[in-house]
């Protein structure tokens, strides 16, 4: 099962998308109120190989590559954004790095289960004074015979109360900095020194726990580095491109489910004697969020493709992520304006994506970082 041929691509958009509308949206209410996913939903993600969407198949998992991830994202984005994170964060920031440059032996070892969501992933970069600015780590590793001993805390990390592995980026030689400082690690939950704080309470994203993970002395095999000692900083840049291309993706699914909702909602509901959808302030509304929606869909295949064809994508990556996001947050704005007060209840799920859809601008690169990377990116090119 891949990407590369249209027809099998297509099989699996509508295979996702049927599984979408008929076993996840029943849910999506509970969920939200429960802030828990069943148990259910997660056995049939393992049984359609969704948590190994992104590995290769020589390890258990189902090979797609960048743009085949990206409909599959898409798709999933059209439900609640709680589910689709606990997986989206398990494939791509969680995966890419043992996928894209850990040693074989590494691989041989992890990649079997986490494509069979045996083993959840999670990424452990952010720290309280290092989210935007990165390279800022007060998390250290030092080397100790055969080992490295981690000490600091990461915070926000999605998937940290459920993850049994983590790709965590410290500082190696705090003189070096990101130029050949920073190093990647596979760490496992049960290695000793590793300590996962309280689940965070959050606006949205109800069923996807964040959380701090602490390292108190961890001890950790010194084959456990991720690609090369010191190259961290790079190997971080080259899994957040992907894991950005995967959020517009889910940006892109979750907007063409507000239009449709809100559509929808505008030739049922009467106010003056006629559907509002006659009213030529809904029909602007939802003409700019069909048209914002469907340019953010061409960046992000655009930045898929790219990837595919081997080429570097740090700055396409963060303009999909960047508009992605930001439509995201417009079309939602407009949904819930076009629903009226019913927009603001609860029991609709337009206001459920609305507040989802506002961290979006903030994680994995806030929209000001974003811009910053393709602001030097465009200056060092011309």
């Amino acid at each position: 099962m891949t990407a590369t041929i249209t027809s099998e691509l297509q099989q699996m958009k509508a295979m996702i998308r049927n599984f979408v509308e008929n076993e996840i949206e029943p849910y999506a209410q509970q969920i939200e109120e429960e802030d828990t996913i069943p148990e259910h939903l997660i056995e049939k993600a393992k049984e359609l190989g969704l948590f190994g969407m992104s590995i290769p198949e020589e390890y258990g998992g189902i090979g797609l590559n960048t743009e085949g991830k990206a409909v599959v994202l898409e798709q999933l984005g059209r439900t609640h954004n709680g589910y689709v994170s606990l997986i989206s964060a398990h494939t791509g920031i969680g995966s890419t790095g043992l996928v894209k440059l850990a040693s074989e032996s590494l691989k041989q070892k992890y990649l079997p289960d986490m494509a069979a969501g045996n083993k959840i992933a999670a990424f452990a970069l952010s720290e309280p004074g290092a989210g935007s600015d990165a390279t800022n780590l007060s998390t250290n590793a030092v080397k100790q015979g055969n080992k490295w001993i981690i000490n600091g805390m990461k915070h926000f990390i999605t998937n940290g109360p459920v993850a049994d592995v983590f790709t965590v980026i410290a500082s190696t030689d705090k003189s070096k900095g990101a130029k050949g400082g920073i190093t990647a690690f596979l760490v496992e939950k049960n290695f000793p020194g590793l300590l996962v704080g309280k689940r965070d309470k959050k606006m949205g994203l109800k069923g996807s726990y964040t959380c701090q993970i602490i390292f108190e002395d961890c001890e950790v095999p010194e084959e456990n580095v991720i690609g090369e000692v010191g190259m961290g900083y790079i190997s971080a840049l080259k899994i957040l491109g992907e894991g950005r291309i995967g959020l517009a993706a889910r940006a892109v699914g979750s907007c063409d489910k507000l239009i449709e909702m809100s559509a929808s909602y505008a030739k049922e509901r009467i106010q003056f004697g006629k559907p509002i959808a006659s009213n030529q302030a809904i029909q602007w509304m939802l003409a700019d969020m069909a048209t914002e929606t469907e340019a953010a869909r061409a960046l992000t295949t655009m930045a898929a493709k790219k990837v595919d064809e081997g080429k570097k994508v740090i700055k396409e990556a963060s303009m999909a992520k960047l508009y992605a996001s930001e439509v995201f947050n417009r079309v939602a704005d407009k949904a819930v304006q076009i629903h009226g007060g019913m927009g603001y209840v609860s029991d609709y799920p337009v206001e459920r994506f609305y507040r989802d859809a506002r961290i979006t601008k903030i994680y994995e690169g806030t929209s000001e970082v974003q811009r910053m990377i393709i602001s030097r990116h465009i200056l060092d090119e011309n």
